[in-house]
């Protein structure tokens, strides 16, 4: 089942999507007739791995982590699938990152890896756009609308084995299996566990296979999940 939200009218339901429909408890509305899809959940916070594919690290040089590396987005990276994304006034080299991510169903700490399941709302894609020029990790990831997300939430998938790809203005720029990833979805989540207490809503992205190349105004970026759906977000000139 896909759950997503629509803004219609200053105001954002929640319901079930099916072949272009929202239907909530507030009405049945139609994807771009009566409003657009919105983020499909509102987190705290979105705790993002990296270095959790293998290209990734041959393709960066970097060497093989002994547990989950990660950093934090704000909520203010968020935006909605089919919206536009400003490239960031103050980088010159932008890439893009098509990342598998959970949504957390309840408050939760200090969970086992079997555990994980079953606090799992389901299954989301986000791209983690970098500005890559920056220094620091934080000031090269966690800007204003770093993080689209989207399109909505699959409630059944098995995040295992999963085929993806992603698109960039029609070229095939990336293309992996979660079967390459390093940690396991279920690992990783338990992992942070430990250090965070997570609340509903909250974004647990898995990484992304090697990305290669950047992004520049006019671009568009669609990136797929087998079993979840096509994550579309178009580059806009900087905001002045």
């Amino acid at each position: 089942m896909k759950r997503a939200r629509i803004a219609v009218d200053g105001e954002v339901h929640a319901g079930t999507y099916r072949d272009g429909v929202v239907e909530t408890d507030a009405g049945t509305f139609a994807v771009g007739e009566d409003g657009r899809l919105a983020p499909p959940c509102d987190p705290s916070a979105l705790y993002c791995v990296g270095r959790n594919f293998a290209e990734t690290l041959d393709q960066m040089e970097y060497d093989v982590p002994d547990q989950p590396a990660f950093f934090i987005k704000p909520p203010a990276s968020v935006v909605a699938h089919d919206r536009p994304v400003p490239y960031p006034s103050f980088s010159e080299e932008v890439t893009y990152a098509g990342e598998l991510a959970a949504v957390i169903d309840e408050r939760c700490h200090r969970l086992d890896a079997g555990e994980v399941p079953e606090v799992i709302r389901g299954y989301t894609i986000m791209n983690d756009l970098d500005a890559l020029d920056q220094p620091g990790r934080t000031a090269r990831k966690a800007f204003d609308a770093s993080g689209p997300l989207g399109p909505w939430i699959e409630t059944d998938l098995d995040p295992h084995g999963i085929d993806m790809h992603t698109d960039v203005s029609g070229e095939r720029r990336q293309e992996a299996n979660t079967e390459l990833m390093l940690f396991d979805p279920h690992e990783i989540v338990s992992f942070l566990s430990e250090r965070f207490t997570f609340q509903p809503g909250d974004v647990i992205a898995f990484g992304s296979p090697a990305n290669p190349g950047v992004v520049e105004p006019g671009d568009t970026i669609e990136i797929t999940y087998e079993g979840v759906g096509t994550l579309r977000n178009e580059v806009a000139p900087p905001e002045r």
